[in-house]
């Protein structure tokens, strides 16, 4: 039976969670990746084991996780079961509904129908009786803004959610679903939206900003551009990446001349740092005190190892920053 780390807490940081009594480590393990019915379990188990012996309380899924969609849940479920149960109460464990999950109408989107049953089936996967954060996936352009919120504010009424989070929202639209919850007293306290040195969507579009204004936390997935910023491409495309082994998010023609020029500029200034170019990747999201935590995923323990060095990393100069943005 595994027994964590008694010193786990030692040198995690926790950040408060928007206007909220919620606090998120710095670093997050996201299970997009890698937790499916293709990765191996025993590995699963190692990844969730470093990252929960080095303060690493938080747990990101959505239902469609896999391949196949829903075997992410299955699989930290049973992890959660023979390993983590004594533990329970010092973990956030988060899901989302949104996206394609089963066939028909009724298995997409945004409607009241969707979202419940979607979380029940999520529960049912994980063996919980409810999970801390519940998010809406994306934004649904058919529905009304109104039943997603209030499919939302159910799920936290009835217990099976601590608090409300929305994933992929723009400004506008954040904006007036906040009102909504707001309207319905319930807990909205998070924001779920890609985020690094190459993607500044949230910037652009006004949701960083907004968050700030509406006191609402932010987590950013894929804080190392699905690991382009990493060591892992500057030599070229390894036989075991998962562009190789799994081209649906990350395919050869993104990896541009231009873009790993950029990737070997930017992995030059973190050399000058005394850093990896993940580590201040994941520093750049954090550097404003905006963003309340950065997902990672991992492949390898070792990985989240080098990623929670982002704790102790100085901050940036202004020459940095200039030098950053030009190779983005």
């Amino acid at each position: 039976m595994y027994r964590a780390n008694d010193r786990r807490y030692d040198t995690m940081k926790y950040n408060r969670c928007g206007y909220s009594g919620l606090k998120l480590p710095e670093v997050s393990l996201g299970l997009w990746h890698n937790f499916g019915d293709t990765a191996v379990y025993d590995n699963m188990k190692k990844l969730c084991f470093t990252a929960f012996d080095n303060g690493i309380t938080h747990f990101d899924l959505a239902n469609n996780y896999g391949p196949q969609p829903g075997s992410a849940e299955k699989n930290f479920g049973r992890i959660l079961k023979e390993n983590f149960l004594p533990y329970r109460d010092e973990m956030i464990i988060s899901t989302k509904a949104g996206y394609d999950m089963w066939p028909g109408p009724y298995g997409d989107w945004g409607s009241k129908k969707y979202l419940t049953a979607s979380l029940d089936q999520s529960l049912m996967r994980m063996g919980l009786a409810y999970v801390d954060i519940f998010y809406h996936h994306r934004m649904d352009p058919e529905t009304p803004l109104e039943e997603t919120m209030e499919a939302l504010n159910q799920a936290v009424r009835s217990g099976k959610a601590l608090y409300a989070g929305l994933s992929n929202y723009d400004e506008e639209t954040m904006k007036k679903a906040a009102a909504i919850l707001k309207d319905l007293k319930c807990p909205f306290i998070i924001n779920q939206n890609s985020y690094n040195i190459f993607n500044r969507t949230i910037e652009k579009n006004g949701l960083k900003d907004a968050c700030t204004e509406e006191k609402k936390g932010i987590i950013s997935f894929s804080p190392l551009a699905q690991g382009m910023l990493t060591d892992r491409y500057l030599k070229g495309i390894p036989s075991d990446s998962r562009i190789v082994t799994d081209g649906r998010f990350l395919n050869a023609d993104q990896l541009s001349d231009s873009r790993l020029a950029s990737i070997r500029g930017l992995d030059r200034i973190a050399s000058e740092r005394g850093e990896s170019l993940a580590q201040m990747a994941l520093k750049w999201v954090l550097k404003d005190n905006v963003v309340t935590s950065v997902l990672v995923g991992a492949s390898k323990p070792e990985q989240i190892l080098d990623n929670l060095k982002v704790i102790k990393s100085a901050p940036f100069t202004e020459e940095e920053l200039k030098k950053i943005d030009e190779f983005s």
